[in-house]
């Protein structure tokens, strides 16, 4: 009804219910799975967990096919662009990867950013290795190389608890 005021459908190949919330998981465990159905949105997977003490909380973390996508395309970039200065590959993959915390960092994917960094790291350590017909790098000198020309450590951007008190008269 309401979406018709507005004209928009939903889209079939998109939706989908499922149980989630404080019992999800053990309905899973009742109907012999061992966790509860996940989904995405805005890039992100949203699963059940639980906090430290132990209560029902929505956790997020950077979905899978958003991060391969990224990666793909910081790969093929490199591929193209791999004899281009240093200086402009390493100022390109800072500046990508401060938008991309920027976005990612929230609470509770501290680790999924971690593991993209490093990803990236290695795809650097990959390309960089195909300027020439020799090897430019082992791993030590590659570290070396990147104590020099760092790359943004992640850190938590938004606690999303935190936003409580700023959104509470939606609540």
């Amino acid at each position: 009804m309401r979406l018709k005021k507005f004209n928009l459908e939903i889209a079939e190949d998109k939706t989908k219910i499922i149980p989630f919330g404080r019992f999800a998981e053990t309905n899973a465990n009742q109907k012999g799975r061992s966790k509860p159905d996940t989904f995405d949105f805005l890039g992100f997977t949203h699963y059940c967990g639980k906090s430290k003490q132990g209560k029902f909380r929505v956790k997020r973390k950077s979905s899978r096919r958003k991060v391969q996508g990224k990666l793909r395309e910081c790969k093929e970039w490199l591929k193209s662009n791999r004899n281009i200065d240093i200086h402009m590959i390493m100022d390109r993959f800072k500046r990508s990867l401060v938008g991309y915390y920027n976005y990612y960092c929230i609470t509770d994917n501290t680790q999924s950013v971690s593991n993209f960094k490093d990803r990236i790291e290695y795809l650097l350590f990959k390309w960089l290795n195909r300027r020439s017909q020799r090897k430019s790098f082992t791993w030590d000198k590659f570290s070396l190389f990147l104590h020099k020309y760092p790359l943004p450590s992640p850190r938590i951007k938004v606690n999303i608890y935190d936003l409580r008190k700023e959104i509470s008269y939606i609540l």
